[in-house]
This record gives structure tokens, C-alpha cells and sequence, in this order.
């Protein structure tokens, strides 16, 4: 059976801790590869190599990294097939959503090829008697970046492009569940021309975690995944005296007004929900109907179209969405279903029992649809991350406001409205990071930035964008004069142009 090492020093190379994990394929249940776990000897050569490599690449002037960072865009776009067909073997979503997480990376891949311009500094001729000032944006050094299983292409390139398009070496940790695809991305970077060492692939779990936050020369830590592994990673890396920008989870809200186009809501919401399995931190798993009537128009018009949904393999080109990561994970969503009936909730459309014929083995999970959850209730509180949609009930727009704003997460929130007023006031005063208006995943486009608020995100910097930019450098002031003639006897008294 095939196991899957690391990426060092522009090769693969044989993990030699001796300890691996499974790989499992969710559409049969079966284990299709193991993946080895470095040991932190593992990981102190890759920083060190990915040092080296750093040094040269921050004296590379920006055009040229910038063409490398080109070649690698049209590599990987060469290659989406091969790397869509890859990622659903091992997550398991359908291989059209796998094509859209690969393209949202090539996005952020895209806008790192203008960094040469986004990097430039500031300048101010004369803002002193023949003193000048100006500011340079410089790479911190060597980074790493934490991914999560959910999105195994986009999130390693959000990462990774910004990291290196400013000058910056990186070593990336993917999540052991599906690391076929971020190993992949690393190969290919090698290939499009990228210096050896300066990305590097690492595999393994807490133990590297731990190391990564830890170590001496990474400079900074992106994460994403769990808000509670968020806050420990946030905590750990910046008590080290890193830079940490750590996005956790989600339970976001779709608030359907009275005078929202309903058939637009629910084909919105239905993709939202239930796509990729529910498996998006930006999924829409909570659905606020305003007054009873929307509720039960909703209801009226989601029903058949959860029935018409198709539940699939991943290479079914017809099916809306294939099978969960994990037996644990399609497990932990069931028990969660099962919990909210016990806390009150109506159980209008059981998944629980869902099974796929010829693939019974496989980690599957139907949609389920629970009508009547309060704010207090424990599944509403938490995140399910699953094929599970729930209906809280609001009687006015104040009432609706107050749901989103008041839950520990702040990821994303979506409102469905034709009331432009309306739209406008929810959008200024919901407290989420990140608003739809008749959009149901409002994740940023590549050149604004992605980021929660609340328990969704630890630290002030966001992912990609200017804010990446800002994340993976240091501002560096220069004052300078050329004085001649006389000498200036003040060099006592602090400088007041």
C-alpha cells in the first residue's frame, strides 16, 4: 500500500518516524493509502533548507517572482483534472466542487502575480529640510501554514501564494485526512521553476502542530480549522512571539424576509446547506425565516427540492453531493441530529439512515431538515459541519438581527431580501465578518480578504488580499538625509523638521 512522505529539498521524500495514519476513500469506506508522521528532526530540516532558500528569494526583485508565481498558475490550471479527481478520492465531494475549490486557489495564486505593485512602499520627498522618508515592505522569513481536510487545495494556496509571492519561505502542514493534493500543489510549484526549498511539505498531526508553534525561525502561522485548535494554535504561536492569523469555525445564518424572492432563497440556500456535504466553514446551516408565513412558504417550497436532491459517489457527475471525510465525522453528524430531536426540535427530513446501494461501506450521510430549534439549544450553539440545515424561527427583523450577532461565531451571514433599506441597515449592523445580500456564501473575492469575527478568527489579520499582504511582511522607515556644508549643532534635540 502506497504512503505518502513529505516534500523536502524539491522532492518527495520517506517519512522516518515510523508512525502513519490512514487514508481512507469516503465513497467505499476502504483505506487507500497512509500518510507518514514527521517527527520534529523532520521539520527542523525542512526550516532550515526552506532558510536557505528565503535568503535568495527576498533579494529576487518582485518581477521575477512574479513570473514564477505565473508559471505555477497555468501549472496547476494544466493540471485541474488530474488534481479535482485527486482531492475527491480522499475528501469526497463531488469532483465539480473539487474543480471549485482548486480555482478559488488559482484566484488567490492570480492576484499574488500583481504583488510587485501591492508591495511597493511609501514615499515623501522633502519631509524635512532635504530629508526624506519611505517605508519598505519586507518578507518576515520563513512561515508555515495549517490547513484543514475541507478544503485541500484552496486553503493551502490562500496561504502559501501571499506567503511567497512577498518574499517569504513556507512550510505547509496539511490536514493527514487528504494530503494528496497539497503534496501535489508543492511538487507542481517545484516544477513551475520555484527555488528548491523555499515550499516545503510536511505531514503529521499535534506533535508537529506543537513544533511548528514552537520553533525559533517560523516567523508567523496561518491556520484554519476548529475554534477551539484555533485558539490553542493562536495562543501557543503568539506566546512563541509569532504572528498568528487562526480562522475557526462557523454556524452561519441565512435571514429570509418576507419579500425575498422565495424560489431564488431556496435554490440559494439548498446549495448552501447541502453542498460538499455541508463540509464549508461559509456553509449556510441555519436558516431565520421572518413571521410565520415565510417559515411555512419556505417549508412549502424546500421540502421537494431536498427530495429531488441526488446523493452520490463523487465521480457521479449527477449528484449534488457525495459522501462526508470520515466514518467519525458522518457519526459525530448523526448523534447531532439525534441530539436536537431530544432538545425540541422537529425533525422534518431524517438523514440519519441514509445509505447508497452498491456502496454501503461507504461514509455517506443524508440531508436533514429541523424545524423549530431555539438559541439555547446545544446543536444550534455548536457547529455540525454536515448535510444538516435547521430552522430558528423569528418574528420580526430586530428578532432576526439579534440571532447572527449574538451566536460565538461570526464567519459569514447572508440576508434575503428585495428591501434595499433594509439590506443596508442588517449589513451595517450584524455582528459577522462577512455579509451576503442575496448571496448565500459570501466568501471574498481573492483581492478583498477572508475573515470571521468572534470565535471564527483569532488574530487581527485576514486571509489573502491586502490583509495577506500585510500578514506576511514587516514595515521597515527609512529617514535619510545628505547634508553638506555647515554642521548642524543639534544633534541633541529630538528631530522636528
Amino acid at each position: 500500500m502506497k504512503t505518502i512522505g513529505h516534500f523536502v529539498d524539491g522532492k518527495r521524500v520517506a517519512g522516518k518516524s515510523g508512525r502513519t495514519k490512514d487514508i481512507f476513500n469516503p465513497n467505499t469506506g476502504a483505506v487507500q493509502a497512509k500518510v507518514s508522521m514527521a517527527t520534529t528532526a523532520e521539520l527542523d530540516a525542512a526550516v532550515a533548507s526552506a532558510a536557505k532558500a528565503q535568503v535568495i528569494w527576498a533579494k529576487t526583485n518582485p518581477q521575477k517572482r512574479s513570473r514564477v508565481l505565473f508559471a505555477y498558475k497555468q501549472l496547476v490550471e494544466a493540471n485541474m483534472d488530474d488534481l479535482a479527481h485527486m482531492l475527491s478520492s480522499e475528501h469526497g465531494k463531488v469532483v465539480a466542487d473539487s474543480r471549485g475549490d482548486v480555482m478559488r486557489g488559482v484566484d488567490v495564486i492570480e492576484f499574488a502575480c500583481g504583488v510587485p505593485h501591492a508591495q511597493k512602499g511609501e514615499h515623501t520627498y522633502g519631509a524635512g529640510p532635504e530629508i526624506d522618508v519611505y517605508s519598505l515592505r519586507k518578507p518576515l522569513g520563513v512561515v508555515a501554514g495549517i490547513t484543514p481536510f475541507n478544503f485541500p487545495a484552496m486553503i493551502p494556496m490562500w496561504m502559501f501564494g501571499m506567503a511567497i509571492s512577498t518574499g517569504n519561505a513556507c512550510i505547509l502542514k496539511p490536514s493527514e485526512k487528504d494530503p494528496s493534493v497539497p503534496m501535489r500543489l508543492v511538487e507542481l510549484f517545484a516544477e513551475a521553476g520555484g527555488p528548491v526549498g523555499l515550499l516545503q511539505c510536511i505531514n503529521g498531526d499535534k506533535e508537529i502542530v506543537d513544533a511548528i508553534c514552537d520553533h525559533e525561525t517560523i516567523k508567523a502561522v496561518s491556520f484554519v480549522g476548529s475554534s477551539d485548535i484555533a485558539q490553542y494554535v493562536y495562543a501557543r504561536a503568539t506566546a512563541n512571539g509569532k504572528r498568528a492569523q487562526c480562522m475557526g469555525g462557523a454556524k452561519n445564518h441565512g435571514i429570509i424576509m418576507p419579500d425575498a424572492n422565495m424560489d431564488q432563497a431556496v435554490k440559494d440556500i439548498l446549495g448552501a446547506a447541502y453542498g460538499s456535504a455541508g463540509e464549508r466553514c461559509m456553509a449556510l446551516p441555519v436558516v431565520v425565516p421572518v413571521g410565520e408565513g415565510t417559515a411555512e412558504r419556505f417549508l412549502e417550497k424546500m421540502l421537494p427540492a431536498i427530495e429531488a436532491m441526488k446523493i452520490g459517489v463523487s465521480e457521479d457527475p449527477e449528484a449534488d453531493y457525495g459522501p462526508v471525510v470520515s466514518a467519525v465525522h458522518r457519526d459525530s453528524i448523526n448523534a447531532n441530529v439525534t441530539k436536537a430531536v431530544k432538545e425540541g426540535a422537529t425533525l422534518v427530513v431524517d438523514g440519519r439512515d441514509f445509505s447508497l446501494q452498491g456502496y454501503e461501506e461507504g461514509f455517506f450521510v443524508g440531508p436533514s431538515l429541523l424545524d423549530h430549534v431555539t438559541p439555547d439549544m446545544e446543536t444550534y450553539q455548536d457547529e455540525i459541519f454536515g448535510p444538516v440545515l435547521q430552522i430558528v424561527r423569528a418574528d420580526t427583523f430586530e428578532d432576526a438581527l439579534k440571532l447572527p450577532s449574538e451566536h460565538q461565531y461570526g464567519n459569514g451571514v447572508a440576508i434575503f431580501t428585495q428591501n434595499g433599506r433594509a439590506a443596508r441597515e442588517f449589513a451595517d449592523r450584524v455582528e459577522v465578518g462577512m455579509v451576503g445580500i442575496n448571496v448565500p456564501i459570501p466568501v471574498p473575492v481573492a483581492y478583498h480578504s477572508f475573515g470571521g469575527w468572534k470565535r471564527s478568527a483569532f488574530g487581527a489579520a485576514n486571509q489573502y488580499g491586502m490583509e495577506g499582504l500585510r500578514f506576511y511582511t514587516k514595515v521597515k522607515t527609512i529617514t535619510q538625509r545628505w547634508p553638506e556644508g555647515e554642521t548642524d549643532d543639534s544633534a541633541f534635540i529630538i528631530p522636528t523638521f
